[in-house]
């Protein structure tokens, strides 16, 4: 945490400190309003609260006090301690103070505006409090049969009087299912926690249901409990604004760095556009994005490589078989290179974590390698994802690539079941293998480029020194043992079918046209030679 100044808009918001939900609040809570956190045991709601004390007292000059029923002031300490939070110090300074008590002993005081709760918190001048937690009082109140709902009402009036920003803890009544219990209608800001283990891990989610007095950042956000920070809220990645009708076009080109394929996709890629390179594992895509980037670079522009699948170290060392010293770049700051384990990626933080980097390098150039591994971890949340991340670069005339491992070996039906990515994308390039007799080739075709005339063509590439490399239209070459020679793909058609079959441009001017067919033609059979 860094230390804030005060100015005079803190006098409508209280900054609760938490980081990343302040950014969820536009900027606070109104001051005056009460808080309730509410959330099953684990959720992070005592560690929540306790940062909201500790940031006004260490960062704000608004001196707090901590009521416990339950924690003693030995583990708030030992818990503050784990974030580096200086809790004693604080203490020791009369910054805060920790007030043991009981749910009666509490009520009684509210009833009591003289009374020495009260005295505790003038004598430190108090601006916020937190009572740690609603339900032992609810429990109390169940046992010596009195009416829950009047000591609400009577902790609110008690806490309106006192004039601190309040946050209180609770329990989730699980049993209470849809049907809000009383204390959602009389709290002015409510906060709901989620645990959930998927997988064998363990997800924490933050969602701001109401806040009385202001706008917010509705929907669920990630919320992480961190060693040195507390609590860190990432804000849900499609909530992130978009310029719609501000947003910015170019008329130039990047390169993809293949002049060939510049000149299928019609002069290459247009500045803040999105491509998707679909291919299944081998035929280039990893090698397609170094070459790209390396280009992007030689032209001026700083580049980015999200990978998801390779550790950088074995991309490093893959990349210089084929020529390319990503060391050098990397070292240079002109090549960024961020991996995250699909094991551990969720997606609000995978995503924070690439915007403040592009934003602090001023990147402008990125490929993400693989989106197939957000497909696999988050099925459900993939497509307005990856939206979330095109309409971001987008706003920012970035340049983009998405590579997509498509699941078919031969042939493409499809570019994905779960994943319709074709309407986000400005460009398509589909890399594919090609079984001819009983050698597998490498095709490439371009079948979408907005804004441009793209040809619809399908070519050979090799994957050789400096990266994909296209073959000549027309002349033949030799297989990759150097003995059969190869025909050109212009002999064959159906190339991105399961099977390709020769065909004479004799034969289809005269399937086409009615053309006669010279004598000396002989019609071919459909395996090709």
């Amino acid at each position: 945490m860094q230390k804030h100044t005060k100015g005079s808009h803190l006098n409508m918001l209280v900054k609760t400190g938490i980081t990343g939900l302040d950014e969820i609040l536009l900027g606070g809570i109104p001051r005056g309003n009460n808080l309730i956190v509410e959330g099953a045991p684990g959720t992070g709601k005592t560690t929540l609260g306790l940062g909201f004390i500790y940031a006004g007292a260490a960062l704000y000059d608004e001196p707090g006090a901590i009521v416990s029923f339950e924690l003693d002031t030995a583990k708030l300490l030992r818990d503050a301690a784990g974030f580096n939070w200086d809790l004693q110090g604080l203490i020791d300074d009369g910054k805060i103070k920790v007030i043991q008590t009981s749910p009666a002993v509490l009520l009684s005081e509210f009833r009591n505006a003289d009374g020495a709760f009260a005295d505790a918190l003038k004598s430190i001048g108090a601006k916020r409090l937190l009572i740690d937690g609603l339900t032992p009082m609810r429990l109390y109140a169940e046992v010596h049969d009195k009416p829950f709902r009047e000591d609400v009402h009577l902790l609110i009036e008690g806490l309106a009087r006192m004039g601190v920003t309040t946050m209180v803890t609770a329990e989730r009544d699980e049993s209470l299912g849809a049907v809000p219990s009383h204390e959602r209608f009389v709290f002015d800001t409510i906060v709901s926690l989620t645990r959930e283990e998927q997988r064998r891990r363990v997800t924490r989610r933050l969602t701001v249901l109401k806040s009385r007095g202001q706008d917010f950042i509705a929907g669920s956000h990630t919320m992480r409990i961190e060693g040195g920070r507390g609590v860190h809220v990432y804000r849900r990645a499609q909530s992130r604004p978009i310029s719609l009708n501000d947003q910015q076009t170019s008329d130039q080109r990047v390169s993809t760095g293949s002049k060939a394929i510049d000149d299928m996709m019609d002069g290459g890629l247009y500045a803040g556009s999105v491509t998707m390179v679909s291919g299944i594992s081998g035929t280039g895509k990893t090698v397609f994005s170094v070459q790209f980037l390396t280009a992007a670079i030689g032209t001026g522009h700083k580049t980015l490589l999200v990978s998801l699948d390779e550790h950088p170290r074995q991309l490093i060392r893959n990349a210089a078989t084929l020529g390319f010293d990503l060391a050098r770049l990397i070292d240079s700051g002109d090549l960024f290179i961020h991996y995250e384990s699909p094991l551990e990626l969720e997606l609000d933080i995978h995503f924070d974590r690439i915007i403040k980097l592009v934003e602090e390098k001023g990147i402008d150039c990125v490929v993400f390698d693989s989106c197939a591994v957000y497909e696999m971890t988050s099925p459900t949340e993939v497509a307005d994802y990856l939206y979330a991340l095109a309409t971001f670069f987008k706003n920012r005339l970035a340049t983009i690539i998405f590579n997509y491992e498509s699941p078919e070996l031969l042939g493409i039906s499809q570019i994905s079941e779960e994943l319709k990515g074709s309407h986000l994308v400005d460009n398509i390039i589909l890399l594919n293998y090609v079984e001819i007799s009983t050698v597998l080739r490498r095709a490439i075709a371009v079948p979408k480029v907005r804004g441009s005339r793209n040809r619809q063509i399908t070519r050979e590439y090799v994957i050789a020194e400096g990266g994909l490399q296209l073959l000549d239209e027309e002349g033949g070459h030799a297989d990759p043992a150097g003995v059969v020679p190869q025909l050109p793909f212009s002999s064959y058609y159906g190339l991105l079918s399961r099977s390709p079959s020769r065909q004479s441009p004799l034969i289809e001017d005269a399937v086409t046209h009615g053309t006669p067919l010279p004598d000396s033609v002989d019609l071919p059979t459909d395996n090709p030679a």
